[in-house]
Order: C-alpha cells, then structure tokens, then sequence
C-alpha cells in the first residue's frame, strides 16, 4: 500500500466511521489553529503553524488520536484527562461523540505554546 500523500488521500482510504470521525477532529483542530496549513508527516496528517508542527492527528482501528499534546494548564488538563493515553496522546474513541470544543481549545493551547517558543 502506498503512503498518502495528501489529508485527502489518507481520509479516503479510511473506513466510513473512522472517516467521520477524523473530518470532525480535523475541522476542530483547524478551528484551534487559524491559519495553520495540512501536510502528512510520519504517514499520518498534521497541522502546521509555519514550518512547526503543531497537530498530528490520525485514525486507528478502535480510536482516532491527537499527538503530541503536551500537558495543558490545569483546567483544560482536567478535562483532557480522561482521554490520555500515554504521556503526549489523546485518544477519541469510535462510537462516541466527537468533543470537537475541546479538541479545538486544545489545538488552540497547543498553538499559544508553539508560538511562545519561538
């Protein structure tokens, strides 16, 4: 199987409800992080703030996944919680419904950091 090379090649080769659910995760993050652009790193999409990640985010056989996302302040963190997996993962499982506000407040902490660290 050849590697996509495009957002839009890797959403088309996904199963319909990993498809649905990685279109919303990826409308969220894209809300999160205004003007940031697509590319495909690692075999698997990521939202680009310049020529910094900021995102990746991709499907799995049971979830959909955002990396890396670095521990939040602590409100936001609390909410995120019960969704990590690992140190830096968050993990949306199918069969639920898309937190697609938090996602995208977690995009947008994950960009305030990126651009913080410039």
């Amino acid at each position: 199987m050849t590697a996509p090379a495009t957002v839009e090649e890797y959403l088309a080769a996904l199963p319909p409800e990993a498809r649905e659910v990685l279109e919303q995760v990826r409308a969220a993050v894209l809300r999160g992080m205004p003007g940031a652009t697509e590319t495909i790193r690692y075999g698997m999409p990521a939202a680009m703030l310049g020529s910094r990640y900021g995102l990746h985010y991709a499907a799995w056989k049971r979830h959909a996944a955002l990396y890396p996302v670095p521990v939040l302040d602590a409100g936001l963190e609390a909410e995120v919680a019960p969704l990590r997996s690992g140190k830096d993962a968050v993990h949306l499982r199918y069969g639920r419904p898309v937190p697609g506000d938090l996602v995208e407040r977690v995009a947008s902490a994950v960009a305030a950091r990126r651009s913080d660290a410039r």
